[in-house]
């Protein structure tokens, strides 16, 4: 008599995703808005090696050289390669739009939590400040700013700079913030702990703080883009990076206007630069957003 064989059916687990595939396969225009920044970063950080000139020495032997194959997107009125400066410009796009973004972005997420935690009058004091602040037009405020405050150079970097492009963004990421902590403040969890005598420090810190990292990552990577803009608006104005730096803005301010019919691509390529920055940070913004969490409105 032979036994029966037991047969066990084993259903294998899907396999999940990475999270980065994910991203690519539910936002395509956001991840090729992340290959732009990884270039643009890339180019950047290794400037050094992927320009063929110096950006700051002067030729003037080569003057407004057309585009060739010796200056591929031309020269300045100094001899300066564009293509070199252009470079060397993301450097300083990315690190003021960067350090600016996380400066605002942190501020306003502090001032967010605080506002939506503590309530009643501390939060109407706060949030009638962020309305002054919001009065006012984003490069108005950031014209006013640095006007005030002056330069303050650490390293080659203008930290006041820094201060004037943050400060815009605080009011709109603190609001942002606040309204997701207002939501987590009043989940029963919180009360339980409040119940259990936990201190307001680690009720913030353990309990509110953690909930609200994907809108503050969100916030974060949508004003890139606009930090970059005011960057290049300030130093087209003469109140942000000043030469002989390389920064988009000041490339298309000076000689450049004096010279557009004759040197038209010094004009149009650092031009070029400061739209396809701004745009792919948008879309990478806009697909975080949505990918993350599409309920907050920026």
């Amino acid at each position: 008599m032979h036994g029966s064989a037991t047969q066990s059916i084993v259903y294998d687990a899907p396999k999940r995703r990475h999270p980065v595939l994910t991203f690519v396969v539910q936002q395509p225009l956001g991840a090729a808005g992340l290959v732009v920044i990884l270039v643009m970063l890339f180019a950047s950080i290794f400037a050094e090696y992927v320009s063929p000139y110096d950006p700051v020495v002067i030729d003037f032997t080569a003057m407004l050289s057309p585009p060739s194959w010796e200056h591929w997107l031309g020269t300045d009125a100094f001899g300066r390669d564009v293509y070199t400066r252009i470079i060397y410009g993301a450097r300083t796009a990315l690190l003021v739009g960067f350090l600016s973004s996380l400066m605002g972005a942190t501020l306003g997420a502090v001032i967010g939590v605080i506002s939506a935690y503590f309530g009643g009058r501390i939060d109407m004091a706060i949030q009638r400040f962020m309305d002054v602040l919001l009065s006012f037009p984003i490069i108005v405020l950031a014209l006013t700013v640095v006007a005030v405050l002056g330069k303050f150079l650490v390293g080659g970097l203008d930290l006041n700079l820094v201060v004037a492009i943050a400060i815009p963004m605080v009011p709109k990421v603190a609001r942002v913030i606040r309204s997701s902590a207002l939501a987590i403040r009043e989940l029963p969890y919180i009360d339980a702990a409040r119940a259990a005598g936990f201190s307001h420090t680690r009720i913030i810190f353990r309990h509110i703080v953690p909930n609200v990292v994907a809108p503050f990552l969100i916030m974060l990577t949508a004003f890139m883009a606009q930090a970059i803009l005011l960057e290049a608006s300030l130093s087209f104005l003469g109140l942000g990076v000043t030469e002989p730096t390389a920064a988009w803005g000041l490339m298309l301010s000076g000689s450049s206007a004096e010279f557009y019919r004759e040197a038209p691509w010094m004009i149009i390529f650092p031009g070029l630069a400061i739209s396809l920055a701004v745009f792919a940070f948008n879309l990478f913004g806009d697909s975080l957003r949505d990918w993350l969490d599409p309920k907050i409105k920026l």
